[in-house]
């Protein structure tokens, strides 16, 4: 008669082994239709779980509690490739450290809709499943407000939704896969630095094979190009972008970094009232002088969006350290044509500005000609040095061919704009409403 202990211990190894073959199946299977996902595929070990409940990861590996995955392959080999995918993805889109001071539960499901319609999107045999009738709406009802679909804007739309209970409930069952306990488990600093460095690494090179094997030009890759691009962008301090747009100048002001205050106190109490060096009345700053600001005040943008962009903008260059006493500048609001044109001097006509903003237009968009307004400027001598030019839209209108003889830089709102065919010789920049304090 076998011991109980060690019968137990072999039934277990028997499941491991199992289970692992399970997982391993459908690695190879996503491997063969998914080739740009090689590296991320194999950064993923297997542990067999227990005491879990379901199936999860931590960005190390994927823990499975045995009896739940062997129902999953029961009912189909396609929902165990999902899983698998599923929990890829949230490593890849830094789920597992983007929590926050969120709500856990609004964003474990945030990230799980997120994922899915990834999935969702992928007319790949070993993933498709034919979408319920409550996911389509579900989509639709999102699609509304979000152009791209991120686990951040989501959670935001969840929010606003004001989901009775049951409503949570049901869309939670709706698009559930996989438990996330592991994600709130606490790790060294290190450890997290390591994980997150780790996929990083991997989703940059990932973009990089899906661009050069062709993969942006099929539909079933396209969304989850466009999301891992999203990631990928450097993420930019607002504040510290504008600085980009300024000039060095001397002002009327004392450097105490200019002379050494030994020398100073040593010479006021040998000489009484003559220091031997005193500071320079004079100082060179960096300040913005001359200065472009484009609205794109086409009928896809938001006048709320706008407000606060404005608002952010004035709140930087409103401080003092930020621009000179005298500053030249322009406001423009354009759609498909220039509606109107404000100069902008001082500190107080910002202010007298921002008071009575009001947005004009409405059209459609077409981005020459406010750069051609701001080139006949520059032709007339409004500007003496003019540093550069930003253009608040969502990226759909019509761009020009020619580099202009400024620095350009196009701004849009995350998961509101479409940057697909913005130039080259123009900077990008990403804002997200936390950056515009959105509320």
């Amino acid at each position: 008669m076998i011991d109980p202990v060690k019968q137990r211990q072999l039934d277990e190894l028997a499941e491991v082994e199992l289970g692992h073959e399970i997982l391993t199946n459908a690695r190879n299977e996503l491997y063969l239709s998914f080739r740009y996902l090689d590296v991320a595929l194999n950064s993923l070990g297997f542990a067999a779980d227990w005491t879990g409940q379901g199936v999860g990861t931590d960005g190390f590996a994927i823990y499975y509690q045995p009896e739940h995955l062997f129902s999953i392959y029961k009912r189909s080999r396609t929902l165990v490739n999902r899983a698998y995918l599923h929990m890829l993805f949230h490593c890849l889109f830094c789920h597992l450290n983007g929590k926050g001071e969120r709500e856990k539960e609004y964003w474990d499901l945030a990230c799980d809709i997120t994922i899915e319609y990834i999935l969702d999107g992928l007319y790949v045999k070993p993933v498709y499943r034919h979408q319920t009738s409550y996911r389509r709406e579900v989509y639709g009802r999102l699609a509304e407000k979000r152009k791209v679909f991120t686990a951040e804007g989501i959670y935001k739309e969840l929010q606003d939704m004001n989901l009775s209970a049951e409503q949570y409930g049901r869309m939670a069952a709706e698009f559930y896969v996989d438990n996330h306990d592991r994600w709130e488990e606490e790790a060294p600093p290190g450890v997290q630095m390591e994980r997150q460095n780790k996929w990083q690494n991997i989703r940059e090179t990932m973009q990089t094979e899906m661009e050069s094997f062709g993969e942006k030009n099929e539909d079933s890759s396209r969304n989850l190009l466009e999301q891992v691009k999203i990631e990928n962008r450097e993420k930019y301090n607002y504040k510290q972008f504008l600085r980009k747009f300024a000039v060095l100048r001397e002002e009327a002001e004392i450097d105490p970094d200019s002379f050494d205050p030994v020398f100073y106190t040593y010479g006021m109490s040998l000489y009484r009232n003559m220091p031997l060096i005193e500071p320079q009345e004079t100082k060179e700053v960096f300040k913005i002088e001359e200065f472009v600001i484009v609205i794109d005040t086409s009928m896809s943008v938001s006048g709320d969006l706008v407000r606060h962009f404005l608002q952010e903008t004035y709140g930087v260059l409103g401080e003092s350290e930020s621009y000179f006493r005298k500053i030249n500048i322009h406001i423009i609001q354009c759609d498909e044509e220039i509606r109107s044109d404000v100069t902008i001097t001082s500190k107080e006509e910002m202010e007298e500005y921002m008071e009575h903003f009001t947005l004009s237009g409405f059209g459609g968009t077409d981005f020459r000609p406010a750069f051609e307004y701001v080139n006949g400027l520059l032709n007339k001598g409004a500007f003496k040095k003019l540093r550069g030019l930003l253009y608040f839209t969502d990226g759909k209108g019509i761009y020009p061919v020619k580099m202009p003889p400024y620095d350009t830089a196009f701004v849009f709102m995350e998961d509101q704009y479409e940057d697909i065919s913005v130039p080259g010789w123009a900077m990008k920049v990403i804002l997200t409403e936390e950056d515009l304090e959105v509320t």
